[in-house]
């Protein structure tokens, strides 16, 4: 029993460890002035323990933090997968360029208390790594010394001592880099006065945006298609759009691919905003007919919503399911991952898209049988996927890149890694026939889990030396890592307000992005309440893990130099 609460055995450590995260996340539920530091409170529950004594199994430490922070950031590259690349495409060339303007300016600030202070640059390095929370930078910085000092007896003497003093400056630093980061947020929304509502609602605008799915009717006035049918017209444009329902002689019809248009038939279509042009000049005529107009003209049509459950089907164009030709059921739109795509028969399906189909009830019966729309189905988890993602991430991120002129080989490490692999599965997966799919519920629960035990292992890991850096002239340190960590981040969040135009919750995935911050993104998420904020994370956070590491390692050659 003694050994259980005051020794460090693997009971011991685990137990800790728990009573860490669920005293952490307690204390995350306090809100002042309805803004709470959520799960961050985990890393400084840990640090407080950590400093009266309360010790964890150092080796089992180093795993859980690793794990953690894996099934974190794997959780988000899932998550965000199916919508990154039009994410990237819309704005991503930026968000990277204010990124790598983030990690430059927190370079140069470090550089520059180099030369005011006079204190060591290896030491600053540390400070610098731990005042953006980024712990691969820390671990390629204390290589690059000891690899750059190889064989120097000089430095010999010293690299113990000093190498030390890295890593108890990343710790010092670690609390203002995250504290800091929140501040600088918390500020620039009271500064803008941000209406988080309203930011919301335009980033899922700009989300959707000219690739979201609209309902259009028009009437048939070009004569170039009377006469024709459906697949013909289709073929005229490239523009992509369905037809989910005509309208003749006040007679409402769901048509098939064989359906013949004449001269004065009403369609309505759903195709994507930058199309409706398009598709305009095709039919000859936009007419003002809504939604509730067809449901009146024929209220035995009926449109449902249902779930693709079954994993054979992932993979699969929505033209060879034949739904409209089997069924006589039109599917006009397929929604993803929250975000609403354009229902062309090209587009490829997989487990967990939501159907929007028009037809009647009984045939829609007929569908939903077809697709499984099982909600049973969906609870289920697909684990080999994740498993084998994350074994492909970490070999990935162990990959050495070699760069001219620079003696330590820059790797994207255990988070980068997985992260880049989780994007590219959710992405790719369905095209590759790989179920990827996992509830929001479920993949909550994978975030949380990894954010909670990355804090709580980096807290006890940290808070042992924590006051007597501090005490010992590491006061300095926590000044020089808030200036390291609060300038850079400011200023490009006031650059991407006023100058970019970002949008509230593109700064908040920007920053914590650059700044390699998991905790701060946990903040964001659960402080303003959207999960927007993972794709501007995940956009930018390669290009920043592959910078910081670099840049890190290039501050530790000039200062042996």
């Amino acid at each position: 029993m003694k050994e259980l609460f005051l020794g460090q055995g693997t009971g011991h450590s685990i137990m800790l460890l728990a009573f860490v995260i669920a005293t952490g996340l307690l204390l995350g539920k306090i809100r002042i002035k309805g803004v709470s530091l959520g799960s961050t409170w985990i890393l400084f529950v840990g640090i407080l323990l950590s400093h009266f004594g309360f010790r964890a199994d150092s080796s089992l430490l180093h795993f859980l933090k690793e794990f953690g922070l894996i099934l974190f950031v794997f959780s988000i590259g899932l998550q965000v997968g199916p919508g990154f690349f039009h994410s990237f495409k819309s704005g991503g060339l930026k968000l990277n360029m204010l990124a790598v303007a983030l990690v430059l300016l927190g370079v140069i600030t470090t550089y520059v208390i180099h030369l005011v202070t006079g204190e060591n640059l290896v030491t600053l390095t540390g400070v610098m790594s731990g005042a953006v929370t980024n712990t691969p930078g820390l671990g390629a910085a204390q290589q690059t010394y000891l690899d750059a000092t190889a064989g120097s007896f000089v430095h010999e003497i010293n690299s113990a001592e000093v190498a030390s003093s890295l890593a108890s400056g990343y710790a010092v630093a670690y609390p203002i880099g995250v504290l800091g980061v929140i501040l600088v947020l918390m500020l620039t929304k009271s500064i803008f006065r941000v209406d988080l509502k309203k930011e919301e609602n335009e980033m899922h605008s700009k989300e959707t945006g000219m690739d979201s799915p609209q309902r259009v009717a028009f009437c048939v006035k070009n004569p170039a298609i009377f006469g024709k049918t459906i697949l013909d017209v289709s073929h005229a444009i490239d523009n992509k759009f369905i037809i989910s329902r005509v309208c003749r002689k006040e007679v409402v019809t769901v048509p098939v691919a064989s359906t013949v248009l004449n001269e004065g038939d009403d369609v309505l279509v759903v195709t994507a905003l930058s199309s409706i042009e398009a598709v305009k000049t095709l039919f000859g005529e936009q007419i003002d007919m809504p939604k509730e107009t067809w449901d009146r003209l024929d209220a035995s049509m009926a449109v449902r919503k249902l779930t693709i459950t079954r994993t054979s089907m992932t993979g699969k164009k929505l033209k060879e399911l034949k739904i409209r030709t089997n069924y006589g059921v039109s599917i006009t739109r397929v929604s993803r991952g929250g975000m609403d795509l354009v229902a062309n028969p090209d587009l490829i399906v997989q487990m967990g898209d939501v159907l929007l189909v028009v037809g009647h009830d009984s045939d829609i019966n007929q569908v939903a049988k077809f697709v499984g729309n099982s909600r049973a189905g969906l609870n289920h988890p697909n684990l080999i996927p994740i498993f084998f993602g994350i074994a492909l991430g970490v070999l990935f991120g162990s990959i050495p890149i070699m760069i001219p002129g620079v003696p330590q080989a820059i790797k994207f490490g255990l988070a980068g890694g997985p992260l880049i692999i989780a994007i590219l599965l959710g992405y790719f997966g369905p095209k590759l026939k790989i179920t990827t799919y996992t509830t929001m519920s479920a993949n909550l629960m994978l975030r949380e889990i990894g954010i909670s035990i990355f804090l709580a292992a980096v807290g006890l890991g940290a808070g042992e030396n924590f006051v007597s850096s501090i005490v010992n002239g590491g006061y300095w340190w926590i000044l020089y890592g808030a200036l390291i960590t609060l300038i850079p981040t400011a200023l490009i969040a006031v650059l991407g307000k006023t100058v970019f135009k970002l949008n509230f919750y593109q700064i908040c995935g920007l920053i914590s992005g650059s700044c390699t911050n998991p905790p701060v993104l946990a903040f964001a998420q659960s402080a303003y309440g959207t999960d927007y904020t993972s794709v501007s994370y995940a956009t930018v956070y390669p290009l920043a893990m592959f910078m910081r590491v670099l840049m890190a390692q290039i501050l530790i050659l000039i200062a042996v130099a």
